[in-house]
């Protein structure tokens, strides 16, 4: 019995459309690359190709900020994405980099505790001890092995790794090299490597980037969609996705709770009613677009396993809840505020006012 992988690489879960990509791709492609500058950002972009092949777009947005992403990579710059949480950086990193060289996996991911061997190299003690420092007993890092093999290394949440961690980057996104001091060699970087690094605008004064490591980034900044019908698209798209391999109802009848869980998250997050009409507090929490697939993604499971697989506001009221209260004062009396200023006030929202009222009570 084949296994059901909960959550593909971009690799793996779209490889019949890069392969199709691939086939017709026949415009020029740096050093490594597995499709063309255009190709890629036709990959992220969505289209439909001279065969029929249909591409589904894997970001919703401005497709200049794409070419602008992809452009970096074809140069001696490595990349940054820079955004609110839920902007999709991981997911714009994560495709870019299956889509550039077919494979997203040479990732570091930043936290408080990564260590500068995570960047660099580490080593296997066993080994060390018995032999000495000997290239048996290197452990390369993913960022060392996109060097030598000329692909792309992911970093994630740059600004959460101490500084001194981040400082290792400046030789390699410099120089290109990596020294081994310990082997006296050293590791050079083979045409196609290059780093894509995501940061979170809300970390700023966490482990902010030096000025020497930000010159050797280019960067993109990744904005919030800029509409609620942008949002919904995003919201059920990924929403679908994810329901796949949890074994989800499908999305199709699932529209209008989507609708109104990124309307409440828009609404709050801007502090203003769609209507422009009623100006209204802002809770402590990000209300992302990352959080209001997560709202959704519970609410269905609910609806599939104690319910009748049909998405309704009780499903996602106690996930709404959640992800606005994060502060159990403040936030309770701007959700509070909200619920009867303007979820009461609407006719077509009585179930959910209901719902939401009975699991905040």
């Amino acid at each position: 019995m084949t296994a059901t992988l909960l959550r593909p690489h971009a690799e793996q879960r779209y490889a019949d459309e890069l392969s199709a990509l691939e086939a017709c791709d026949e415009r020029a492609r740096p050093a490594n690359w597995r499709l063309s500058p255009w190709a890629v950002v036709t990959y992220l972009m969505g289209g439909t190709l001279a065969d029929g092949t249909v591409i589904t777009p894997k970001y919703v947005g401005n497709r200049r900020l794409m070419e602008i992403a992809v452009a970096t990579l074809a140069t001696d710059r490595a990349l940054l994405l820079i955004g609110l949480p839920g902007t999709a950086k991981s997911w714009v990193s994560e495709h870019l980099a299956a889509a550039v060289c077919g494979t997203s996996t040479l990732l570091v991911q930043g936290t408080a505790g990564t260590a500068e061997e995570a960047v660099r190299y580490g080593w296997n003690y066993a080994r060390l001890l018995a032999e000495g420092p000997s290239e048996r007993a290197l452990v390369p890092s993913p960022v060392m092995e996109a060097m030598g093999s000329g692909r792309i290394a992911r970093v994630e949440e740059l600004t959460r790794m101490p500084s001194d961690v981040q400082d290792a980057l400046i030789t390699v996104l410099s120089e290109k090299t990596l020294p081994v001091p310990e082997l006296g060699t050293e590791v050079q970087a083979v045409g196609g490597f290059n780093v894509i690094a995501t940061a979170n605008d809300r970390d700023r004064g966490v482990n902010d980037l030096s000025s020497a490591l930000r010159r050797r980034f280019n960067t993109v900044v990744l904005p919030l969609p800029a509409s609620a019908e942008e949002e919904v698209s995003i919201v059920a798209r990924r929403v679908e996705d994810m329901g796949a391999a949890l074994r989800l109802p499908e999305t199709d009848r699932a529209l209008g709770e989507i609708q109104r869980v990124v309307t409440v998250f828009r609404e709050l997050r801007e502090g203003v009613t769609g209507d422009g009409r009623t100006s209204l507090k802002s809770p402590s929490s990000t209300l992302s677009t990352a959080e209001a697939i997560s709202v959704v993604t519970n609410g269905l499971a609910m609806s599939a396993h104690f319910g009748d697989g049909v998405l309704r506001p009780s499903d996602v009221a106690a996930g709404i809840l959640g992800a606005v209260v994060s502060d159990p004062v403040s936030d309770r009396v701007v959700w509070s505020e909200y619920l009867e200023t303007v979820v009461r006030e609407r006719p077509d929202w009585a179930d959910f006012y209901r719902a939401c009222r009975e699991v905040g009570q």
